[in-house]
């Protein structure tokens, strides 16, 4: 499992995780799409919001692994503004590619910098 070193490890002064230290022991939790309702907290949004962030100042548009990154806060994300980056998609692997739609998250959060 590729390690994102300097990928922030949490939400600062929150418990919204980014990245696991270590491969799971009874398997790999697969990537699943979520939705996202009207009404879910503010802490969750600005979870998914600074998450994303994240993703794009240290990949941009460029494929990465999945690496540590964590798989439930990668489902928030999965489909809409994170898409595979590889066919055929293997959501139950560390090894997986996934990129950033820079055109689905500036609509889906135009508050963040997010530029071609």
């Amino acid at each position: 499992m590729l390690k994102h070193r300097g990928f922030p490890g949490r939400l600062p002064g929150t418990d919204f995780q980014f990245t696991i230290r270590r491969a799971n022991p009874r398997g790999v939790t697969p990537i699943i799409r979520r939705e996202r309702h009207a009404d879910r907290r503010p802490a969750d949004r600005a979870a998914d919001a600074a998450f994303l962030q994240a993703l794009w100042d240290h990949f941009g548009a460029e494929p990465f692994e999945r690496g540590n990154l964590d798989a439930g806060r990668l489902s928030w994300l999965f489909g809409r503004e994170v898409v595979p980056a590889e066919d055929p998609f293997d959501p139950a692997s560390y090894d997986a590619l996934l990129r950033v739609d820079p055109a689905a998250a500036r609509a889906a959060f135009p508050e963040l910098e997010i530029r071609p």
